[in-house]
């Protein structure tokens, strides 16, 4: 049974990815470098974080690079927010009885001032800051805490957490909530991958707190048999569809959707899961195939999903508003969407719909 759980800062209960991006790019700027994309950063960025340095700026001192980018993200950090599912979690923790520490590279001062004015100080036991390497502090930490290895789990966004979990000898959870995308936390090989705490909290509620090493290393949440959704190609009026980008179908575009729920007919799905997840309403729904997704590797865990595949036209003005479950939309021309980094089940139902328009025009 786990008893304690070690957790990383950044990117896995708090997100400051958009901080410590600016902060980033004002360091390259200092040093004559072009800027990074985001895409980019999260793709490139390491730790423990002199290799990243090493890589880009080996001809500027480590303690100038990092008065340069603490005195920026000083000033950007106040964009610093708790990311969804995280104080549910933490206070889950805690009604379970469990130990629950910090093990992070963030530096005392800023993980004060963002902890204090989000509220989460009271819910850890003890906390080690401003660790360059948490390899060489995991050890001190099982020992100077009395912790049973296999008793305690570190949840965390990118691979040095995971390797440092090996490290100690302990279990290991990756979330899909920050910095690393889901084919680098996947080579690391964790015991699990979910897409965030509020799903980890359902896997130990099932579980009763335990987790067998490498049991789930895909994700939490497997199913025994095949799990019915709906999703949607949603066209606006200037015949543009929209596309959405998940972290869970490794950073792909895809179309919105989810799970039927029990007693719910497919259409009133469709309508409900777009107004979740985009807050857009919908009108002229129309079926167009059904498709099997089995044991995508696309897809953050091991799953088989029957997708009912649907064309709608959004009601009134196309106002996305996204919930967590996605990271980014974009209106496109169909054509131009077909030349997007698309996963599969969503590549196949832009053919048909290309297929069939250019036989029978669409004017739902």
């Amino acid at each position: 049974m786990i008893r304690n759980v070690i957790f990383d800062w950044s990117g896995t209960l708090v997100d400051d990815l958009p901080a410590v991006w600016k902060a980033t790019n004002y360091v390259f700027r200092r040093a004559g470098l072009a800027e990074m994309t985001l895409d980019r950063f999260r793709a490139e960025f390491c730790l423990p974080f002199k290799r990243f340095y090493d890589r880009y700026t080996p001809h500027i001192a480590l303690p100038l690079l990092e008065e340069w980018f603490h005195g920026h993200f000083m000033q950007v950090q106040d964009s610093v927010c708790e990311l969804p599912h995280a104080r549910e979690f933490l206070t889950y923790c805690r009604q379970h009885g469990a130990r629950t520490f910090v093990l992070s590279t963030v530096r005392r001062d800023h993980f004060t001032r963002q902890a204090a004015a989000i509220g989460f100080e009271q819910f850890f036991d003890r906390n080690y800051l401003g660790v360059l390497d948490k390899r060489a502090k995991i050890i001190e930490v099982l020992a100077e805490n009395k912790l049973e290895p296999m008793e305690t789990l570190f949840i965390g966004d990118m691979q040095h957490d995971i390797e440092t979990a090996r490290h100690g000898g302990i279990l290991s959870c990756a979330v899909l909530t920050g910095y690393n995308q889901l084919d680098q936390l996947r080579a690391s090989e964790p015991d699990l991958i979910v897409e965030h705490l509020g799903e980890l909290r359902g896997f130990l509620e099932q579980n009763a707190w335990a987790l067998q090493p490498q049991s789930a290393v895909r994700g939490a949440s497997a199913e025994s048999h095949p799990v019915v959704t709906v999703g949607a190609l949603i066209f606006n009026a200037a015949n543009e569809v929209l596309m959405v980008r998940t972290q869970k179908w490794s950073n792909l575009w895809g179309i919105p959707g989810g799970k039927i729920r029990f007693g719910e007919n497919s259409v009133d799905a469709v309508r409900r899961e777009i107004k979740e997840e985009t807050d857009l309403e919908i009108t002229g729904i129309e079926f167009v195939l059904a498709q099997d997704c089995i044991h995508s590797r696309e897809f953050y865990r091991d799953a088989h999903f029957v997708l009912l595949n649907y064309l709608c036209r959004c009601a009134g003005e196309p106002q996305v508003r996204l919930n967590s479950e996605a990271q980014a939309y974009r209106w496109v021309p169909v054509s131009e969407a077909l030349d997007l980094p698309l996963n599969q089940p969503t590549r196949t139902l832009l053919s048909a719909v290309v297929q069939q328009q250019s036989s029978v025009p669409w004017t739902a």
